[in-house]
C-alpha cells in the first residue's frame, strides 16, 4: 500500500474498503498529490413510513439486509420505523426467520457464510455489545449450525430491536447478516437520526406519499437515496455518489458528476 501511494508513476488511486485503510490511504496519497478516492463505511438507513406497501417494504427489507450475508458495503443495515410502521416488526422478524442459511453453492441458500473466522467473531461481538447495552435481540442468528459445514463461518439473520445511537452496534458497519431496528414518531424526528450519523453512503425511504419522499431525499442529506428502492446502487453511466464519512476524495467512481 506504502509502496502505491508513494510511487510517483502512479498518479491516481481508486480504493474500497474500510474506513482506517481508506482514510490512510487518501492522507498518504493526496500528500504525494495524487487524486484518490476512498470508498469506506457504512450505515445505510431505511427509513419505513406506515403508508407504505407493507407485503413490498418487509421483503425488500430482508433482502437488503441479510442478502449476502450482509457482506456488501450497500447492505441496509438499520431500519427504523415511523409511527405506527411499528407494528410491522413482528412480521419482519418471522420473515427473516424462515431464511435458509447454507453454503453459498447449495440450491436452497438464502445466505452463506461470511468470509473469514476473524469475520465471525467480530459480528458477534457486535451483537453481544448491543445486548449489553440493552438492545432487544428479536432474533439471534449466533450459535446456527449448518449440517455438513459443522466449521463454517455461519451467522444467522439478526434483529437487534430497541437499539439507540450510542450503542456501537449502531456506530459500527456491521458487515454481517445484522438488522438495527429503531423507532421514530415523525418522518423528522426519522431524518434527525440518520443526519447525525456519520456516514453516508446510500439510504431508503419506503412509502406511498411523493411529498415525503420528495422531503426524505432533500433532507437526508445521503449521496445515494432510494424511494421504495432498497439498495438505491446506480447504472455504471450515473456516479456513485456516497458522502460524508463514507467518501474521501476529489471524484466518486463511476459516471460522471
Amino acid at each position: 500500500v506504502n509502496f502505491i501511494c508513494d510511487a510517483p508513476d502512479i498518479q491516481a488511486i481508486s480504493f474500497v474498503g474500510s474506513d482506517q485503510a481508506g482514510q490512510y490511504i487518501y492522507e498518504r496519497g493526496s500528500k504525494n498529490g495524487k487524486r484518490v478516492q476512498s470508498n469506506m463505511g457504512a450505515k445505510n438507513h431505511g427509513v419505513i413510513m406506515p403508508d407504505a406497501n407493507k407485503e413490498s417494504t418487509l421483503t425488500s427489507l430482508v433482502g437488503a439486509a441479510f442478502g449476502a450475508a450482509g457482506q456488501r458495503c450497500m447492505a441496509l443495515s438499520t431500519a427504523i420505523f415511523v409511527g405506527e410502521a411499528r407494528e410491522w416488526i413482528p412480521e419482519l422478524v418471522e420473515k427473516a426467520r424462515k431464511l435458509k442459511v447454507n453454503a453459498g453453492h447449495e440450491p436452497d441458500a438464502d445466505l452463506g457464510p461470511l468470509i473469514s473466522p476473524a469475520a465471525k467473531d467480530r459480528v458477534c461481538s457486535l451483537i453481544q455489545s448491543g445486548v449489553d447495552q440493552g438492545a432487544q435481540v428479536l432474533l439471534d442468528g449466533r450459535g446456527i449450525e449448518v449440517k455438513g459445514y459443522e466449521k463454517g463461518n455461519f451467522v444467522g439473520p439478526t434483529i437487534l430491536h430497541q437499539v439507540d445511537p450510542s450503542m456501537r452496534c449502531y456506530q459500527e458497519e456491521i458487515f454481517g447478516p445484522v438488522l438495527v431496528s429503531m423507532e421514530a414518531e415523525t418522518l423528522d424526528d426519522a431524518i434527525k437520526i440518520v443526519k447525525s450519523n456519520p456516514y453516508g453512503n446510500g439510504t431508503a425511504i419506503f412509502t406511498t406519499n411523493g411529498a415525503t419522499a420528495r422531503k426524505y431525499t432533500m433532507e437526508c442529506d445521503v449521496g445515494q437515496v432510494g424511494v421504495n428502492v432498497p439498495i438505491p446502487v446506480p447504472l455504471p453511466m450515473f456516479s456513485f455518489t456516497g458522502s460524508r464519512g463514507s467518501f474521501r476524495g476529489d471524484q466518486n467512481f463511476y459516471g460522471k458528476q
